[in-house]
């Protein structure tokens, strides 16, 4: 039995190793690296300006908004698609998926029509007086945050839409027999039974979110860098690899500090339903 475990696990831990382990060894070994060996020069760099310690929070502050509202739609979606008829629930998974199938330099190019000046959104709200024709989302952390749940909301969506398809029926039946109503059942069942796709979701938006460069840099533009975009400049345009590196592995670490005791906390707090 332990001969036959190994060797199916060993086709997922190789692709793992060669596409994960050994990358990042070689991204800290490049942070770490210094002119008189091992040291800490890169990480020093990073912190003597504010101007790289700025750009960390905003990736953070970003992704972690990105995350909520990305949820806050996802979620209802997905229940949504989850009670809906066949053929509804399948027009809606192809909605939903359909973006996923084109480049995201396409969509974002899209989102810079919708977003500029005189763009679609400009001429809506001129419409009805709320805005002048020379409104404009462009450069702005609401631009940004519209354009990435665009993206990344199909993550969520569908996360949860295969944990809620996992749910028994009977278990909504028996507490609405019970007198609970339908805020109470969403509550007391739903959620809780639906947490662990959730949490799925929400991790990979926020990983995904953390390290996006294209999407924020050309919606946000250089008023509004994050840490993705700093690190591709250092890569392809000074070719500091090692200043990269020392980004790369505090981005990393950044983001396991702000996903670790979320994951934490979600399953406790869906235990303790």
């Amino acid at each position: 039995m332990k001969r036959e475990t190994a060797l199916l696990l060993a086709p997922g831990v190789l692709v793992l190793t060669l596409g994960f382990v050994l990358p990042v060894l070689r991204v800290l070994t490049l942070a770490f690296d210094a002119k008189t060996g091992f040291g800490l020069d890169n990480f020093a760099r990073f912190f003597a300006d504010s101007f790289y310690p700025l750009v960390a929070w905003r990736t953070v502050r970003l992704s972690l908004v990105i995350t909520l509202v990305t949820a806050l739609f996802g979620a209802p979606l997905a229940l949504v698609m989850a009670r809906a008829p066949r053929w509804l629930r399948m027009a809606l998974i192809v909605v939903v998926v359909l973006p996923l199938m084109t480049s995201v330099v396409v969509r974002t190019f899209g989102w810079l029509v919708i977003l500029g000046r005189g763009g679609l959104l400009a001429q809506t709200l001129a419409y009805f007086d709320l805005a002048g024709r020379n409104f404009s989302l462009m450069h702005t952390e609401t631009g940004v945050v519209l354009a990435m749940v665009q993206v990344l909301m199909p993550f969520v969506t569908l996360t949860v839409l295969s944990t809620l398809e996992k749910i028994d029926p009977r278990l909504e039946e028996a507490a609405r027999v019970m007198g609970a109503n339908f805020w109470t059942t969403l509550r007391h069942v739903v959620v809780p039974l639906a947490m662990p796709g959730l949490v799925a979701g929400s991790l990979l938006v926020f990983a995904l979110s953390a390290s996006s460069f294209v999407t924020p840099g050309l919606i946000g533009g250089v008023r509004l860098p994050v840490l993705g975009a700093t690190i591709y400049q250092q890569v392809t345009g000074t070719l500091d690899w090692g200043f990269a590196a020392a980004q790369a592995t505090l981005l990393l670490i950044l983001a396991l500090v702000v996903a670790l005791p979320y994951a934490q906390g979600a399953r406790r707090a869906g235990a303790s339903r």
